[in-house]
Parts: C-alpha cells; structure tokens; sequence
C-alpha cells in the first residue's frame, strides 16, 4: 500500500471511533470542565503529548490548566478537576496520581479503552474511547496500526470535539481564543 493509501484507511478507522462516542458521557465531561475551578490534566508517552495539547487549548479558553509533573503547577484541591488520558488506566504512575487526587476530593475524570481498569474505577466520569490497546491482546477493536495509535488519534479528535463544544457554550470563537494565545514569541 502507498503512503496516501494508509492515510485513508487511518481516516477511515478514525471515522469509525468517533461514531462510538459516548454522548452522555462527552456532555457530562464538559460540564465538569465547566464547574471546575482549576483543571489539571495527565498522561503518560503519546497520550500524554495529547493531553499536553487539551490543556494548551482549556487555556486558550481562558481556563487555568495544568499540566500535573510540570514545575510552575500548583497542587491540587478540592473543587479542581483532574483529567487523565490512558488507554489501559493502568499506567502505575497514573494511578498513584489518581489515588492521591481522590484522597483530597479532587474530581477525577479519565478518558480510556478500559472503563473498568483501576484508574476508572477511582474516577467520577469516565469517557470510554474505541481504540486498541498497546500490546493489541486485550482488544477487540480492529485496526491496522501499531499499539496505541488509534486511541491517541481519537483522543485528540475527542479533545477538539470538547473544546468546540467549550467554544461554543462560552460564546467564543477562533479570534477571542487567539487573545488567549501566548505572545511573546
């Protein structure tokens, strides 16, 4: 297959996972981000880079957004929203975090293959998201990529999905959110 012939089957895959979107589920999702009064956000590897982007854009809409690890975030508290990207919700160290988020009465939202995992379990609202797991032996959903891709692609698409719907709850457009851009560069 050529190049351009497996971009169209990702789209194709991609395609397909978003028509499995959970709808109660993704309005309940932004609804927390809505009542929160902080959002801190997590992942690990490429999850991780997606999340990293989430928040990158929350504070474009004016959100305050952290990103949990970095060394400017603050601690979290009760009335804070905790998100985590994991397609197992199982990573070790993301459940420590989950754990201790709990503990104090943070909110804990994860978007994941494995509602049931460890880390859904803790958590308040739990997005389910088609995809195949790393190692492939725990999935059913079929796709020609290797490991995490599909989850990650859909995980971004999921992400841009929420803040449009974020956009358009907050009356914002593309322009007011550049406002919000850093600009200093």
């Amino acid at each position: 297959m050529q190049t351009n012939q497996y971009a169209a089957e990702i789209v194709k895959e991609l395609n397909r996972t978003v028509g499995l979107l959970p709808e109660i589920e993704t309005e309940y999702f932004v609804n927390e981000i809505l009542q929160a009064k902080r959002i801190f956000v997590a992942g690990a590897g490429r999850s991780g880079l997606m999340i990293k982007a989430f928040a990158m854009r929350l504070v474009h809409l004016g959100f305050e957004a952290y990103v949990v690890g970095e060394t400017v975030t603050p601690g979290v508290q009760k009335g804070d929203l905790f998100i985590i990207g994991s397609g197992s919700g199982e990573t070790k160290s993301l459940v420590s975090m989950a754990q201790k988020a709990t503990l104090i009465g943070t909110k804990l939202a994860l978007v994941t293959i494995f509602p049931e995992s460890t880390i859904g379990k803790l958590a308040d609202v739990v997005i389910p998201l088609p995809g195949s797991p790393k190692d492939k032996a725990n999935g059913d959903y079929q796709t020609i990529q290797p490991m995490g891709s599909l989850f990650e692609q859909t995980l971004i698409v999921f992400y841009d999905a929420a803040i449009l719907r974020l956009m358009e709850i907050r009356g914002m457009d593309s322009e007011t959110m550049y406002g919000l851009h850093a600009n200093l560069e």
